[in-house]
């Protein structure tokens, strides 16, 4: 069984999650995670709980979900994957970072590409992906069917939605997104987002404003 636990990071209070089982093996999803007190959160809950990081995986690259990619894939010797799409926007946060107080931001390689489709496993876990952009133009989410979950990135929120106003949103898009790739889920399914408190899919559906 997957347990998911949540960490709030940097001055956006970005959440990222690192998703484990009962093999011990965990995976980090969107670490945003920037000082020393911040990285050693995360990484002392890994000590103590005895896991074992065997890869990074990202819904997408602005900055609050990229600051503490490069620091764990060097500690834990591990892969960072992402969509095709956003690798320009990962790109560009190195140009804009100190213009946030990120100093000392370094950008991650990434190892590998993930698309629409694929089956994200560790352990005895799996995580199916699709492709969700508006937000940015490579956003990706992560769905468990057997728990009924989504890691949905900065896609659907609480009673909100997505900023589209950045380089490669678009808000049409973001809103065809919601409706026809997450929207057809159940309604029972939990939307973990990428700020804010968790949701599910019911909820939005009857109460978010932008869907009225």
């Amino acid at each position: 069984m997957v347990q998911i636990q949540t960490f709030v990071f940097n001055p956006f209070s970005e959440n990222t999650y690192l998703l484990y089982d009962e093999t011990g093996e965990t995976i980090i999803i969107d670490p945003g995670c920037y000082d020393s007190s911040e990285y050693n959160e995360l990484t002392d809950f890994i000590a103590e709980k005895g896991l074992k990081p065997v890869q990074i995986i990202n819904t997408h690259a602005h900055i609050d979900h990229v600051l503490g990619i490069a620091v764990l894939k060097r500690k834990y010797n591990i892969p960072f994957s992402l969509h095709k799409l956003d690798e320009p926007v990962l790109k560009a946060v190195v140009t804009y970072a100190p213009n946030y107080g990120f100093n000392q931001f370094e950008e991650p390689a990434v190892d590998h590409f993930i698309n629409e489709g694929d089956v994200i496993k560790w352990g005895n876990s799996s995580l199916r992906t699709i492709f969700v952009p508006g937000h940015a133009p490579g956003h990706i989410a992560f769905i468990n069917d057997e728990q009924g979950f989504v890691i949905g990135g900065d896609v659907l929120f609480r009673m909100s939605i997505g900023r589209t106003d950045l380089p490669g949103g678009d808000h049409n898009t973001l809103l065809s997104s919601i409706r026809n790739k997450l929207f057809i889920l159940p309604d029972s399914y939990t939307v973990y987002a990428g700020h804010m408190e968790p949701t599910t899919i019911g909820f939005e559906k009857k109460n978010n404003p932008f869907f009225k």
